[in-house]
C-alpha cells in the first residue's frame, strides 16, 4: 500500500512521539496515568500554539526570530495590564498584532530578509518586555489561570487544548480560502497574482494570523505559571522552528502540516522529561534534544526517498 505524502508527514513524528511516550512509561510507570500525563504536558499548549505561529510564518516562506520575546512581551502585558486594566490590555495587544501584519508587508515591499527584520523586532520586543515588568512578578488573569488549570475527564487539559489548537489550525489553513490563500504565496506567489490576489494583503493576513497564535502563546503561558518574565520565552523561536520540521513542515513551497506541528511541540515538549528521567544534566538535555530531532529528521528524508523511489 503506497502512502501519501501528507500520511508521511505525519507518521514520523507520530511514531517519535509515540516512542519517547513508551520510554517515559518504561522509565518511570507512575506517569501512566491523569497526573502523570498532566505533569509531562504541561506546557505543551503554549510551545503548540507558538509553533502553529512560526508555521505560518513559513507557510510564506519566511522565518520568525523575534517569536519568543514576542510571546514573553505578551506574557508581561497579559500578567500586568491585561489582570489590572482588561481594555488597555487588549489594546496593546492588538496594537501588537497590527505591528506585526505590518511588518509582513514591509518585508515585501522592500524586500527584506525576513530573517533580519524579526531579529531587530526581537530587540524592540524584549525592550517593551522590560520596561513593562522589569523583575519577574504580575499575576495571571483569572480567566486564563481557570482555562489552562481546568480538568477535563479522560486526559488532561494540555492534551485537549492541543488536539483543539490542531483541528483549528487544519481547519484554518488547509480548509479555507484563506489558508490557500497562505499556502499559495509560500508555494507559488505568480500564481497567487495572476488569479488577482493580492500578494501583500495575504502576507499581511498571515504575519497578523501568526501574531495571534503568539498572543494565544503567551496568555496560555502565564496562565500556566501564574506570573510573567521579560525571558520567560526567549527558546520559543528556535522550538517553533524545530516543531514545525519536525512534524513535516518545510522551509519554503509553502508546505506545511498544522496537525504534525503540533504533534511535534508535543514531541519536543515530552522530549525534556524523557531526558530528565534518563537523569541527564540540564546542561546536556539541549544538545540531546538536538540530537533526538536529527534523528527524527534524518528518518523522515529516509521515508521521502523510499516515497519518492515508489513513484518513479
Amino acid at each position: 500500500m503506497r502512502l501519501s505524502s501528507e500520511t508521511l508527514r505525519l507518521l514520523v513524528p507520530a511514531l517519535s512521539l509515540a516512542a519517547l511516550l513508551a520510554g517515559v512509561f518504561w522509565l518511570q510507570p507512575r506517569a501512566m496515568s491523569y497526573t502523570g500525563l498532566n505533569l509531562l504536558f504541561n506546557l505543551a499548549v503554549p510551545i503548540a500554539l507558538a509553533t502553529i505561529a512560526q508555521m505560518i510564518i513559513m507557510a510564506v516562506n519566511d522565518l520568525d526570530l523575534s517569536l519568543g520575546t514576542f510571546v514573553s512581551f505578551v506574557a508581561c502585558v497579559a500578567a500586568t495590564f491585561l489582570h489590572d486594566t482588561p481594555l488597555l490590555g487588549l489594546l496593546i495587544l492588538a496594537a501588537s498584532i497590527a505591528v506585526y501584519a505590518g511588518l509582513g508587508v514591509v518585508i515585501h515591499l522592500r524586500n527584506l530578509p525576513s530573517i533580519v527584520v524579526t531579529l531587530g523586532m526581537s530587540f524592540v520586543w524584549a525592550g517593551l518586555a522590560v520596561l513593562i515588568l522589569p523583575a519577574p512578578g504580575g499575576t495571571a488573569p483569572t480567566w486564563a489561570r481557570a482555562v489552562m488549570t481546568a480538568k477535563p475527564p479522560l486526559f488532561p487539559m494540555a492534551i485537549w487544548a492541543s488536539l483543539g489548537v490542531a483541528v483549528l489550525a487544519h481547519l484554518l489553513l488547509m480548509r479555507s480560502s484563506l489558508g490557500v490563500l497562505i499556502r499559495g504565496v509560500g508555494g507559488n506567489q505568480r500564481s497567487v497574482e495572476r488569479a488577482g490576489w493580492s500578494v501583500v494583503r495575504a502576507r499581511a493576513l498571515a504575519y497578523a494570523l501568526a501574531a495571534c497564535f503568539a498572543v494565544a502563546a503567551g496568555i496560555a503561558l502565564v496562565g500556566l505559571t501564574t506570573s510573567a518574565d521579560a525571558n520567560i520565552a526567549l527558546r520559543y523561536a528556535l522550538l517553533s522552528i524545530a516543531g514545525v520540521i519536525l512534524g513535516g513542515g518545510e522551509f519554503t513551497g509553502g508546505r506545511i502540516s498544522p496537525i504534525g506541528a503540533v504533534i511535534g511541540a508535543l514531541t519536543l515538549t515530552l522530549a525534556g522529561s524523557f531526558l530528565s528521567f534518563l537523569r541527564i544534566s540540564p546542561d546536556w538535555q539541549i544538545g540531546a534534544q538536538g540530537a533526538i530531532l536529527i534523528a527524527v529528521l534524518a528518518l523522515r528524508l529516509a521515508l521521502n526517498r523510499l516515497e519518492k523511489g515508489r513513484a518513479r
